[in-house]
């Protein structure tokens, strides 16, 4: 009898991979898979987050390209170099946040900084680098007239800036319109608790106060102030989904120090091409194709079930890299075909246990536990090695402004991860489903038929000395 926490997972399993197909469904099958009978994919949104295809790299699909030129104002007194530095990492904060957009950002002369995004528009690209992102919490009376402070800095227009944000801002959909979520630090708590107990302790008259809140000196939201706010909060009013996750990204990556302003900007086209997306795609469905075929002549019944569970694999990383998004230049499409074949090793160490566990006369139920059991210790060990090397690469990526790098590592460290699933969780219940089936009472179908050892013939020993 089946478990049913095994049904349950095989259900989850199941619904898991029929999602991970509907989301990374291309728009045109036709161009990737064999045959002229594929069902057009639509796309996917996601609270307003619409994604209808993978985002590749420059190579592969081009991008937006701008140069910015910082253009620090008179009275500025800071090092212009160290200050266009600042702004290099505030623009790498910006547009790869993770790691896994894979831009171009060089430092030029004449205070300028060059950008190359991939699959971002020139409007996108321009909204998201260009502004300095200063933002500023401001209350007013109805008149539009500043409140000034009571009790907390004389004479003086109390306000707070974007600084004293906690670098963990989201967009969220409010009913028909779309907001970003802010938490405070310490220090912002103080300042956002003091200017709205300002707000509400100013009764001269019984009008209302507003809390206003300006990006770059222009007024992006405004709300009531009808209680003391102090360490979180939201910014309404956004337009869309992508206007909300730009201001997002763009608070997360901090306010440039200087202003900078777009003297160029063009699209660039690929530099190889839809005909090596499709050539890379051919060649990870043949490596696919591959990996089963040896698997099922190896392994027989279990290679099925690996191969199952590597088009579970397939499906949930290419979910994963598309719904993240991940930037997939040809470099990191030929990663992810090599990393097919690297997933099928743990089910190869778990098999070749069960084989023995039968051999010795195990039920399979037995014989699953002990194998998955004996082979974890070498796949736990081969797994947090090749962790422990992403987030090596990953730091020195960072470090040196390497994107590449940091997109190889965080790439890699995302399949070693789900690979690890796939072979212990997804598996292990495609196997633990089999038990107590005619399946399970076959030796042959597991690849596991007792060796049969012709009997040692021992040679009569003759007398010493004599016939």
């Amino acid at each position: 009898m089946r478990s049913p926490s095994t049904l349950l997972l095989f259900v989850f399993v199941l619904a898991l991979t029929v999602f991970s197909v509907i989301v990374v469904w291309p728009s045109d099958p036709d161009r990737y898979l064999p045959g002229n009978f594929w069902p057009k994919g639509q796309g996917l949104s996601i609270g307003g987050w619409d994604r209808a295809t993978m985002r590749l790299g420059l190579d592969l699909r081009g991008g937006s390209y701008l140069v910015l030129q910082a253009t620090p104002p008179k009275d500025y007194e800071g090092d212009i170099n160290q200050a266009i530095d600042v702004a290099k990492s505030v623009i790498d904060r910006r547009v790869n946040a993770f790691g896994v957009s894979e831009p171009e950002i060089q430092k030029t002369n004449g205070n300028r900084i060059t950008v190359q995004v991939p699959g971002l528009s020139l409007t996108d690209a321009t909204d998201l680098i260009g502004k300095t992102a200063q933002l500023e919490f401001r209350v007013i009376d109805a008149s539009g007239n500043p409140v000034p402070a009571q009790g907390v800095v004389d004479g003086k227009t109390l306000t707070m800036s974007g600084q004293y944000l906690k670098n963990n801002t989201y967009p969220s959909q409010e009913g028909t319109t779309y907001a970003v979520n802010f938490e405070t630090n310490s220090t912002g708590s103080r300042l956002m608790e003091q200017i709205t107990t300002n707000a509400l302790r100013f009764q001269e008259t019984d009008e209302r106060r507003l809390l206003l809140i300006y990006l770059d000196d222009k007024v992006i939201s405004q709300a009531t102030v009808q209680s003391v706010i102090s360490n979180k909060g939201q910014i309404t009013g956004q337009a869309s989904f992508s206007a909300a996750r730009t201001l997002s990204k763009q608070l997360n990556a901090g306010a440039l120090p200087v202003p900078l302003t777009v003297i160029q900007s063009q699209e660039v086209s690929a530099t190889l091409g839809e005909d090596s997306v499709r050539a890379s795609v051919n060649a990870g469905q043949i490596g696919l194709l591959a990996v089963a075929l040896f698997m099922i002549l190896y392994y027989r019944l279990p290679g099925v079930l690996a191969s199952l569970a590597l088009i579970v694999y397939t499906s949930v990383t290419l979910m994963v890299f598309k719904v993240w998004p991940v930037t997939l230049t040809l470099s990191g499409i030929a990663a992810f075909v090599l990393s097919v074949g690297m997933a099928v090793d743990a089910n190869i160490l778990i098999f070749e246990r069960m084989k023995e566990e039968l051999r010795r006369g195990r039920t399979l139920n037995t014989a699953i536990d002990l194998g998955f059991r004996r082979a974890w210790t070498s796949i736990r060990d081969s797994n947090i090695s090749t962790l422990i090397t992403c987030l090596i690469l990953y730091y020195f990526g960072n470090q040196f402004g390497a994107s590449l790098v940091k997109g190889f590592a965080l790439t890699l460290a995302l399949g070693v991860t789900i690979s690890m699933f796939s072979a212990i969780t997804v598996s292990r219940t495609f196997l633990k489903m089999v038990v107590g089936t005619p399946l399970a009472r076959s030796h042959w179908l597991f690849n596991a038929e007792e060796t049969k050892v012709a009997p040692r013939v021992r040679k009569p020993v003759e007398a010493a000395g004599g016939k």
